[in-house]
Parts: C-alpha cells; sequence; structure tokens
C-alpha cells in the first residue's frame, strides 16, 4: 500500500504544472515589459542619473584683471591662492564605523590647519552634496602642509585644491575711495572694481571627471577641462606720482584746519577730460576694506550693526563724486562766463556793479563778505572781490531762463558719465519755481547742490576753449589672454562758450591769483587763473562751511585744473582763499614740474624786499657721518657749517644721523647723531605752528626746537609740511611754502 502511494506522488499533477508554468510566464513577460520601460521610457533619465552619480565636477575660477595707473603702476593686482573644496561622498566606506572615523579625522584636521569651527566643518564633510567648499584664498603655505597631511594618510581623493586668486592693493590706502575692493568672492563690491565687475571678473571654467561605485575616481582619459576665460586689465588716467602728491596736501589741509567732514581734491586735464587724481579724505586701506578706519573706530564697539554698516558705507565714500554741496562763490565763473558770452557783460567796464555791503532782495538783505562794501566794480573787480551783492545783480541782469540755459549746457543737470559707481547729480529748484531770493543766491552758489566732480568738469569746458569734456577715468582694456587692447577715447560733449569767452575767463580768474582772493595760490615760476569759494550752510543745519578753490595752470595753455573743496572746517578761518588755496599751490607746485611744463619768471609779482630776504640762502649737501666715532662726526659737520647734538661717548660708532645724508641744509642748521646704545632713545618734538610768520621768524621757530628749515618761494608762511602740531625727530626738516600777503578777506 506505501509502495503504490509513493509513485503516484512522484507523478507530476498536469494542473499543478500548468499553473507554475503560467506563473513563471506572466513573470517573464513582467520582467521583460519592466526593462522595456526603464529602457524605452526612462532610459534617458536613468542615463541622466547615472551620469550625475558618477560624474564630479568643480569650478575654475577666473583670474581678475588688474587695475593698472597711467604710468603702468599696478594698483590692484589677483595674487595666485588656492580653494580647498571636498566632495563629502568619497568618505563612504563599506562600514559605518570605518566612515565615521575617516569623516571626523578629515574635519579635524581641516579645521585645524584652517582655523574652522569643527563641528560646522563635520557638517561639510558628512553632507549630502556633492561638493563643499572649505576654505577659500588658501596661502601657499598652509596647502603644502595640507598636501603632506593627505599624503601621510594616504587620503588620494575626496579633497580638492583648485588654483584661485586673491586681491591685492599694493598701495592700501591709494586712491581707496576711487578704486574700492572686492568681496571673498573675488566680486566687485564698491568703486571702480564693481563699476568693471564683469570686465575685470572673466568667465570661471570647471573640470568634470567619472567615479565608480566605490566612489573612486576612473582614470584621468575621461576627465574634461574647460579653461576659464581671465578678466582683462583696465588702465586709468591716474598717475600715481600724480595722485600721491595730491593726497598728501588734501590730508594735510584737513588735518590743519579741523575739517569735520573731510575733504576731496580732483585734478584734470581739461583738453581730454582726463582724471589725474581723485582723492576723499578720510580714506581707509582697501586690503582691509571692512576694518573701521581710525577716522571711525570710536566706541565702534558701542555701536548697533546698523550704525557699524552706515559708518563703513560713509568710510568707502568717494565724495567727490558721491556727495553733493553749496560750491559757493567758485560757482561765480559760471555766472560770468554766461554774461560774457550772452554780451551782457565785459570783463573791464567800470562802475558796472555797485556794492555797499548788503543788497536787498525781496523780503530780505543779503550781506558782503565784505561789510564796508566794494563801492563801484567792473566786472573783473567782482570776481577778484567775490563781492556778493555784485553777482546778485549780474544774475538779475542774465535772467532765470538763460541762466539755467547754462547750468544746462555746462551739465550741472546730468551726471558726467565718469565710469565708476555711484555718481550723483545736481539739484536745483525747478526752473517755474525761481524767485528772486532763489535767483539771488544761485548766482553766488547756494541754496542748490552739484558734485565737485560736476564743478571741476564746468571750470575745465572754461579752460577748453569752451568745450566740455567727458570725464575719462579708464583709457584702456586690455584682454589678459589674447593681449589685444581697448582705447576708450577721449570724449567731447558740447561747445559751452566761445573760445573767446573762454580766453576772457582765464584773464579775470588769473586777476583773481594776482591781484584778488586767490593770491595764495599762486606758484613760483607758473601763471595760475583760480576761483576761492566758500559756503555757508543753510541756518539750522550743522554742515558747517564748505571751502573750496579751483586752479587752472598754465593760463596760456592749460593742463591742469585743480578744485580742492573742505567740508566744515573747525580752525580759525574758514576762507577758500586762505586754507583751500594754498594747498591746492603746493599740488600745482610739485605736480607742474613733473609733467615738465616749462615754468616762466612770474615771480616779478613778489616785492624786492621780500626777494633780497632769501636769494641769498645757501645751502650744503649734509654728508654720512655714519660708521665714524661720534667726535669725528662732530668734527666732520663742524666744518661743513652744521651744529651737531650727540648724547653718546665720543668713542661710540654712529649708526643713524638725522637729517639723512644727502639732505640740502641752510648753514647754522642741526644734525642729531646716535650710536647703537642711544638711537633707541631719539628726541621728538612737536612741530610749531608758522602760518603768517616770515621766514627768519620761521626759522628761528624751528631752531627752537632744534627742526630745520627748507622754504619754497617767499613772503610769509601760508603752509608747512609736517603740518602743525605733529611729532617728529629732533634734526627733521619742515618744508615751508611762503607767498605774499593776502589782506583780503575774499572768500
Amino acid at each position: 500500500m506505501g509502495t503504490k502511494d509513493t509513485k503516484k506522488n512522484k507523478i507530476i499533477n498536469p494542473k499543478r504544472a500548468l499553473a507554475l508554468f503560467v506563473i513563471f510566464l506572466i513573470l517573464l513577460v513582467f520582467l521583460i515589459g519592466k526593462i522595456g520601460y526603464l529602457q524605452f521610457f526612462q532610459g534617458a533619465y536613468l542615463k541622466d542619473l547615472a551620469t550625475k552619480q558618477q560624474t564630479t565636477s568643480r569650478t575654475i575660477n577666473a583670474k581678475r584683471g588688474s587695475i593698472y595707473d597711467s604710468t603702468g603702476t599696478a594698483l590692484a593686482i589677483s595674487a595666485d591662492v588656492d580653494t580647498v573644496t571636498i566632495n563629502p561622498s568619497m568618505f563612504i566606506k563599506s562600514s559605518s564605523q570605518d566612515t565615521k572615523q575617516l569623516q571626523e579625522k578629515v574635519a579635524k584636521e581641516l579645521s585645524d590647519l584652517f582655523e574652522l569651527d569643527y563641528t560646522e566643518t563635520l557638517e561639510k564633510v558628512c553632507s549630502s552634496n556633492s561638493i563643499e567648499t572649505i576654505k577659500k584664498k588658501v596661502e601657499k603655505d598652509k596647502i603644502i602642509e595640507l598636501q603632506d597631511w593627505m599624503k601621510a594618510n594616504k587620503i588620494t581623493s575626496g579633497i580638492n585644491i583648485d588654483a584661485d586668486t586673491k586681491r591685492y592693493y599694493p598701495y592700501s590706502n591709494l586712491a581707496s575711495n576711487l578704486i574700492g575692493f572686492c568681496g571673498s568672492d573675488n566680486q566687485g563690491l564698491n568703486g571702480l572694481e564693481y563699476y568693471w565687475d564683469s570686465t575685470l571678473s572673466g568667465t570661471p571654467g570647471k573640470i568634470t571627471t567619472n567615479q565608480d561605485a566605490s566612489q573612486d575616481l576612473i582614470s584621468n582619459e575621461d576627465a574634461k577641462y574647460y579653461a576659464p576665460k581671465n578678466g582683462s586689465d583696465l588702465t586709468l588716467t591716474i598717475d600715481i606720482n600724480i595722485q600721491t602728491i595730491a593726497e598728501k596736501y588734501l590730508k594735510q589741509a584737513c588735518v590743519a584746519n579741523k575739517c569735520a567732514n573731510g575733504g576731496n581734491v580732483i585734478i584734470m586735464n581739461p583738453s581730454t577730460g582726463d582724471v589725474l587724481a581723485m582723492a576723499t579724505y578720510p580714506d581707509y586701506n582697501l586690503n582691509t576694506p571692512f576694518e573701521p578706519s581710525e577716522a571711525i573706530s570710536k566706541n565702534w564697539d558701542e555701536l548697533s550693526d546698523q550704525a557699524k554698516s552706515d559708518a563703513l558705507q560713509g568710510m568707502w565714500r568717494n565724495t567727490a563724486i558721491s556727495n553733493t554741496y553749496e560750491p559757493g562763490s567758485v560757482f561765480k565763473v559760471v555766472l560770468a562766463s554766461a554774461a560774457l558770452e550772452e554780451d551782457i557783460e565785459e570783463p573791464d567796464n567800470p562802475g558796472e556793479f555797485y556794492c555797499n555791503g548788503v543788497q536787498h532782495v525781496a523780503d530780505r538783505d543779503i550781506h558782503c563778505a565784505n561789510t564796508g562794501g566794494h563801492g563801484y566794480q567792473s566786472l573783473r573787480q567782482a570776481l577778484e572781490n567775490s563781492c556778493n551783492p555784485a553777482f546778485i545783480q549780474l544774475g538779475q541782469k542774465i535772467g532765470t531762463e538763460t541762466l539755467y540755459k547754462y547750468f544746462r549746457a555746462f551739465g550741472f543737470f546730468n551726471t558726467t558719465g565718469i565710469q565708476t559707481s555711484g555718481e550723483a547729480t545736481g539739484i536745483f529748484h525747478d526752473e517755474e519755481k525761481v524767485g528772486p531770493v532763489d535767483l539771488a543766491t544761485a548766482s553766488f552758489g547756494q541754496r542748490f547742490t552739484i558734485t565737485p566732480l560736476q564743478m571741476v568738469n564746468a571750470v575745465s569746458a572754461v579752460a577748453n576753449n569752451g568745450k566740455l569734456m567727458q570725464p575719462r577715468i579708464v583709457k584702456e582694456i586690455k584682454d589678459s589672454d589674447t593681449g589685444s587692447v581697448t582705447t576708450i577715447e577721449p570724449k567731447e560733449i558740447r561747445q559751452v562758450i566761445s573760445s573767446e569767452t573762454s580766453k576772457e575767463m582765464l584773464s579775470m580768474m588769473e586777476s583773481v591769483v594776482t591781484d584778488g582772493g586767490g593770491k595764495y595760490g599762486q606758484v613760483t615760476g607758473y601763471s595760475v587763473a583760480g576761483k576761492t569759494g566758500t559756503s555757508e550752510a543753510i541756518e539750522g543745519s550743522t554742515a558747517g562751511y564748505v571751502s573750496s578753490f579751483v586752479a587752472v595752470s598754465p593760463v596760456d595753455d592749460p593742463q591742469l585744473v585743480v578744485l580742492l573743496t573742505l567740508f566744515n572746517p573747525q580752525g580759525s578761518n574758514h576762507y577758500g582763499g586762505h586754507i583751500a588755496a594754498p594747498a591746492v599751490s603746493q599740488i600745482l607746485s610739485e605736480v607742474l614740474p613733473y609733467l615738465e611744463i616749462p615754468s616762466n619768471d612770474s615771480s616779478a609779482n613778489i616785492t624786492a624786499n621780500e626777494k633780497a630776504a632769501t636769494s641769498d640762502i645757501k645751502r650744503t649737501t649734509l654728508h654720512d657721518v655714519t660708521g665714524k666715532t661720534a667726535e669725528e662726526a662732530k668734527n666732520q659737520l663742524e666744518e661743513q657749517g652744521f651744529k651737531c647734538s650727540f648724547t653718546c661717548d665720543p668713542s661710540e660708532i654712529i649708526t643713524e644721523q638725522i637729517p639723512r645724508r644727502g639732505t640740502q641744509l641752510e648753514s647754522g642748521a642741526i644734525v642729531k647723531i646716535y650710536s647703537d646704545k642711544t638711537r633707541q632713545e631719539k628726541s621728538v618734538t612737536t612741530v610749531p605752528d608758522l602760518k603768517g610768520m616770515t621766514y627768519s621768524q620761521a626759522k628761528a621757530e624751528l631752531a627752537s626746537k632744534n627742526l630745520n628749515i627748507n622754504i619754497v618761494g617767499s613772503g610769509i608762511v601760508i603752509s608747512q609740511d609736517p603740518i602743525a602740531n605733529t611729532e617728529t625727530y629732533e634734526g627733521s626738516v619742515i618744508t615751508v611754502t611762503l607767498q605774499q600777503y593776502v589782506g583780503s578777506s575774499s572768500h
């Protein structure tokens, strides 16, 4: 019975076999269908997904273009550094324990090496993103340390070191408010760096390569390299030497006159519109733009975040183009030009204007700076005296409609088009709403605002035979890859006044410097045309005075126009002719010879007595006495006619002398000498205020402080370098600029 049952069980049930076959067939059809679906309907998607999973890519930053001055000196450069990134998926191992150990190991090394937060670094190492940035702008020494660690720990993939660039500014504060700066990603954030960012930044490249299922890189034969397109270089119209001179004297003027709101200066070539220098004071260090400068650092830690942000924005601001101000009497150049061009006035018609010290307009009296009045004047005399009543009368003769026509022609209603960021434009009363008082105040440059750039550009048009040029700050763009150069040509905007009017205006402005309130703007050996300016803030405002001086030189062939503006001076004097004109004179006295502009003998304006006071001064070149004993040095210096001072033993060897060898000194000058033992104890003294003194008085005052004198010009002291109340070493040379006495208080 049992045997029969076993044989029966071994016989396959046909129904069961059929069922199994049907199930197998269904599964086969389903599998084929699934394969077909994946192949034909999702093939492209899955291929793309696989490519993404198997492909790793990282960016190669383009090198940012450099910025050069007109002499070829680099003002902004990009140095080679590296960026460190990671591919987190490369740190995943077969076991979770191995993965954790590797991730923690990598995070610790990266955070320690680059001084990063460990927790944040670990989060990046464990990230699900394909790539994470660890550190940008890494210097070479750190990269070498990282590479050594990777080699020692046999880590060949997952940590990427890619070439990058870091922005450097070799001259730190020079032209800082003009040049601007970049952020950590090399993107321009301010100034020229911001305006020209797309030109300077270039186009990034990238590297793509494949990785297998275990996240190891596949052979480099499959890698693709897309080269970056480096940024183009800019060549500016700025001359670093002229910029340095301008900044030096701007700073001195701001500090000496306690200008609460700083100042700015612009130097322009009127025939091309080229900006040769543009400076704002205070400035800041372009290499550390987010660190507060000394001017805004007081109580920094106590400021709110918003207050800090506002302070930094103010520090970065290029006030020469971004701030508007009331130009004051400098603007009288525009009024006089309009009157001459319209044949309303001539320069030397006597008695055209009358000033008794006050001009009644509508419901108020407007006073002249000379309360006693100027009496009867020609237009030239009114400009020399900067007489407000005379120019109110002139404005009334011209009329609002014609006056606004010239405001428009000189470009005050529009931006100049200079190719940098942040340019503002003038703010005027609507022409239809201008009343008698508005016309009167506009006639002497108040109760409207313009930018310093608009003002200097308008005066440049007067100097350039009446042709208004567009200010040019960038003159060349060079493709750093191909070397091709694109030149930005000078651009004439329009003819504003005739060449005849231009010549008449320059003649009258020269009279302002030779006979009027601009005498402190004179430069020995050169002809200078100029105009002073002093504007008073509207009643109730805390803005204070604005003091300025504009100069054109040489008069017969204008090469330079200089406008220096000082905001809210707190010193004893606020007149532009007294505090701004001397600084412009100093600038021109250095820039004109630097540009090899021939001088002429304009010293005829200096009196015979003034000439005699300084003409016989003889100077001797100071010898080098270092390496000698103190006794030997003393004897040699006394043979040269100098006084010698030291505190060391006579037998000690001299290692330092003040002044340095080669300095030109007058007879009787003091020389301080030091040995190694005493050089750390060099005597320091405070520079006295010499302004208004004669040469003899200034020399005696400096001698009492063990300081030496170097003079420029004749007359009385109008400026000094270093400025008063600064500290310097005994024996140092103080350069003083002397000029004729100016009795006028013209503003």
